[in-house]
């Protein structure tokens, strides 16, 4: 299968993805990430440090996944 030439529709497609992802973290879907156990949050007074790296795992594991499936098409 052969995808068609030029940016065109990669770009639509990641347009498509970013609402997708947006409209889910705007219905509340999403309101687990970046509250995972493993996830730096320092609130102090005047800092605010917040460090994802469980979350990050799963967006990786996850987009991971989704490649392969994509690439084995």
């Amino acid at each position: 299968m052969r995808f068609p030439a030029g940016p065109g529709p990669l770009l639509v497609g990641i347009g498509v993805a970013l609402v997708l992802v947006g409209l889910l973290a705007w219905s509340g879907l999403l309101g687990w990430f970046g509250r995972l156990p493993g996830d730096i949050r320092i609130q102090r007074d005047s800092v605010h440090i917040y460090v994802p790296i469980v979350s990050m795992l799963v967006v990786s594991a996850v987009l991971t996944v989704i490649l392969q499936l994509i690439r084995r098409l």
